[in-house]
């Protein structure tokens, strides 16, 4: 945590991963085995949501009506905001990531707007993800979105000598084509972008400046773009100069195919900053898409894993929703339940992608607000997809945050469906039971949580009208629809009437 209360950074969360089938009992035609405090490691003590969504391409004023609107109440720990910085002009979305200065001045509002979300996201107890683009400036030539000229490797605030360059020619460079070889990785031009030269003092200290200027304004933390172009060392001086309690996390992916391994790996950052885990996304997306959710459980671990304790995880991004990502929104019901799964599993720090619906892949954001004059454009018919706004996505942030530190105390399988479906509760304050089998799944099975009548948050978190689901005697029963999930936490208990 940061002196601002904003910066999380979730704790070491050991997962269990293929539990021995010494340690399960059986009830009835169930499985399930009560995890031992010796098999769970170190949790995070504070019950936090632990889960932050990336609104993408959203204006800052939209950013600060859904923090006090939504993400507050629903318990959101932070948002990853598009690059706040003065970059090239034009429609596509990849503009944003071609700065030209570090003006806080962009398609997303101007550095009053800016400061205007980050305090009014504050006063809700949600943080701001600023995603900072440090590894190079924009191609080519022309002018940015405010007017100011750049091109020739030259920017209003970087020259050419600032940039990697050929040896005594500064006006050219090698380019990115070699994943396997580190220094043209981080050393050569990505997709003909100038390379800033990250051990240079001027840029270190602009950049550090231009860090630590949001920092001062209230931000909470920095997702790093392109991190892995940038050397681990270098970067480590550069961010030596940044405020040390904002939470950092950077982009770096790695290859897991023998013929096409990459010389720069994730482990190489993670003692500077938490790290995204492409890998992630793949391993849960695939295994829903042929309804082997409950294999998740049962076979945790993908080629490229990392430590729960760096981890950055989703289903897609930006990137990958536009290719190569096993699930996206466009296939609700699947994505819906792998995004649920992924906000139930103890492991690394969730991110929730938010996106608008296009057509083509440079398609840049809608020119209608999200929120248009009290009109949400959200949804079937809208611009705006807003999948954090699903009712099933929304309501597992509260479940996180009832669940807290806690590993997985609780895992039921039903052996008559192959892994089609999975049960588990995390602590003693969080079930959640998914079902991918043809028809319903009835099963009954014993929990940690204290009786009671519980909502189920995937239908409704209204305590006067949820659904309900009842425990009594430590014991649950629960009837699960085909490619649904019921889940149910201490947070949200159902308000039972009496006469």
């Amino acid at each position: 945590y940061s002196s601002n209360n904003f910066a999380f950074k979730p704790l070491c969360q050991e997962v269990v991963v293929a539990l021995p089938m010494a340690l399960f009992a059986t009830v009835g035609f169930a499985v399930f085995t009560a995890v031992g405090s010796d098999l769970v490691g170190p949790r995070d003590p504070e019950h936090s949501s632990s889960a932050f969504v990336h609104l993408f391409e959203w204006s800052w004023a939209d950013v600060a009506a859904e923090c006090e609107q939504w993400l507050g109440p629903k318990g959101f720990t932070g948002v990853q905001i598009s690059p706040p910085n003065e970059h090239m002009a034009g429609d596509p979305w990849w503009t944003r990531y071609q700065p030209v200065t570090y003006r806080l001045i962009s398609r997303s509002g101007d550095e009053l707007a800016f400061i205007d979300m980050v305090q009014r996201c504050r006063a809700v107890g949600v943080g701001i993800y600023a995603d900072a683009v440090i590894n190079h400036v924009a191609a080519g030539n022309g002018t940015s979105i405010a007017g100011s000229s750049y091109g020739g490797r030259s920017t209003p605030i970087f020259s050419p000598s600032d940039m990697h360059h050929f040896e005594s020619d500064t006006s050219g460079n090698c380019f990115v084509s070699n994943y396997s070889n580190k220094w043209n990785v981080q050393y050569c031009d990505l997709l003909g972008l100038p390379d800033l030269c990250t051990a240079c003092s001027h840029v270190q200290n602009t950049v550090a400046g231009f860090l630590n200027h949001m920092g001062e304004i209230g931000v909470a933390g920095f997702r790093f773009d392109a991190a892995q172009h940038q050397d681990a060392g270098e970067l480590a001086q550069l961010l030596s100069k940044v405020e040390p309690h904002l939470w950092k996390f950077g982009e770096v992916t790695e290859s897991t195919d023998p013929q096409d391994m990459h010389a720069v790996t994730p482990s190489m950052y993670t003692s500077i900053m938490d790290v995204t885990d492409f890998g992630y996304g793949s391993f849960v997306g695939q295994h829903v898409k042929v309804s082997e959710v409950g294999k998740l459980m049962s076979d945790f671990s993908w080629p490229s894993m990392m430590s729960g304790e760096n981890a950055v995880v989703f289903v897609d991004n930006h990137d990958t929703q536009r290719g190569g990502a096993a699930l996206t929104h466009r296939n609700q019901t699947l994505y819906q339940l792998a995004t649920v799964f992924m906000l139930a599993h103890p492991f690394g720090f969730p991110k929730v992608m938010s996106s608008y619906y296009y057509e083509t892949y440079d398609q840049g954001p809608p020119s209608v607000p999200v929120h248009n004059n009290g009109d949400l454009q959200c949804g079937d018919g809208k611009p705006w997809v807003c999948e954090h706004r699903w009712t099933p996505v929304a309501n597992m942030v509260s479940w996180r945050r009832s669940a807290g530190g806690a590993n997985i105390s609780v895992l039921h399988f039903d052996p008559q469906s192959g892994d089609s479906s999975v049960a588990f509760c995390r602590g003693v304050s969080a079930c959640v039971a998914f079902n991918q089998q043809t028809a319903s799944w009835t099963l009954t099975f014993q929990v940690p949580l204290i009786d009671g009548h519980y909502c189920d948050v995937m239908q409704s978190d209204d305590p006067w009208s949820c659904p309900t689901v009842v425990v009594a005697g430590g014991i649950v029963a629960l009837e699960v629809p085909s490619e649904s999930v019921v889940a149910f936490h201490v947070g949200r208990m159902r308000v039972v009437e009496t006469v």
